[in-house]
């Protein structure tokens, strides 16, 4: 278990009862040195073999809400736990500054690359700064700008990709925000160093795909990938907000799910309890993930990995032909 205070999602509720046991345990040898640790390490015993039954059997549904946990590594987490010597950039150029987006280079083992990814908020505060990870135009430009600049340098590219949606409301339209997302896809095809593209939580629709075009695409474990957010689904076409169980499993959001239809290219397994429950370890197993991915895209000659990009996007999806 982590050393704060975990918060619990609603299906999690057996896991908090057992933890509350080991902590009242753990206080009662603190204060009256008591020798309980077999009861101690029997509830943790209880308490991993618990994790790993409620987990290998989540929902869609339980997936979204694992994906949005608060307590969730976010793209600060990852940057901090595996570069050294990061600098962000501000700023479009045009506009301004678009706090839902990080962008900047680091060493990551040394090797200078451009990190680039949306940023949620730990809390409400944080959230309503960082807009709750849902990008203005001035995101998009500010990220496709650090990433001209590492195709200049020949530095790759690591993309984190975590939002509901690109920002829905007007003043993002006003400033041209599908053709900013547009234009993103278009350079990102075309740009002349690898793209590693994960998707460490939400994956939402345009909001998405706007820093999500790559040579391998992965997702974590409980992450989510969609057109559209589960509710928004449930509004449109069941009339009703309190169908998100049925919409979920019908988007076909979870990462098992898109890695059948061939949409993502690898799952990256998470800690037991998902990475909320976990971070550090969550951060080291990202790392090393891409490390993997860096070593191996490096190897390739640049037309061949920008003519295998293309193949990518052209191969999703298919069509049948038939008389009507």
């Amino acid at each position: 278990m982590s050393d704060i205070r975990r918060k619990y999602l609603e299906f999690e509720k057996p896991l908090e009862e057992i933890e509350k046991q080991i902590l009242h345990l753990q206080e009662i040898k603190k204060k009256k040195n008591v020798d309980n640790q077999l009861q101690i390490t029997q509830l943790q015993q209880l308490f991993r073999e618990k994790t790993k039954e409620i987990y290998s059997n989540l929902s869609p549904w339980e997936k979204v809400q694992v994906a949005r946990h608060p307590q969730r590594p976010h793209t600060e987490d990852y940057i901090a736990g595996m570069t050294e010597y990061f600098y962000e950039l501000h700023g479009d150029r045009v506009c301004g500054d678009d706090p839902a987006i990080i962008a900047g280079f680091g060493k990551f083992n040394g090797k200078t690359v451009a990190i680039i990814g949306h940023q949620k908020g730990k809390d409400t505060e944080e959230n309503i700064k960082r807009n709750f990870g849902m990008a203005h135009p001035e995101g998009y430009r500010k990220a496709l700008r650090i990433m001209k600049i590492a195709e200049k340098f020949s530095f790759p590219i690591i993309s984190l990709v975590d939002t509901p949606g690109a920002h829905p409301h007007i003043e993002a339209e006003e400033r041209n925000q599908a053709l900013a997302i547009a234009n993103n896809i278009c350079e990102m095809s075309n740009i002349r160093v690898p793209i590693i593209v994960i998707i460490i939580g939400e994956g939402g629709s345009g909001g998405a795909l706007g820093i999500g075009v790559g040579d391998n695409i992965a997702m974590l474990e409980y992450a989510i990938y969609s057109v559209i957010s589960p509710e928004g689904c449930a509004s449109i076409l069941w009339k009703d907000q309190k169908a998100v169980k049925e919409a979920s499993e019908s988007l076909k959001l979870t990462a098992q799910d898109l890695f059948k239809l061939g949409l993502i290219d690898e799952i990256i397994n998470e800690p037991p309890g998902g990475a909320h429950a976990q971070p550090k370890e969550m951060v080291q197993i990202l790392a090393g993930y891409i490390e993997k991915q860096l070593h191996e895209l490096s190897a390739v000659e640049v037309d061949l990995l920008l003519e295998k990009r293309y193949q990518k996007y052209r191969n999703i999806g298919f069509f049948r032909q038939g008389m009507t």
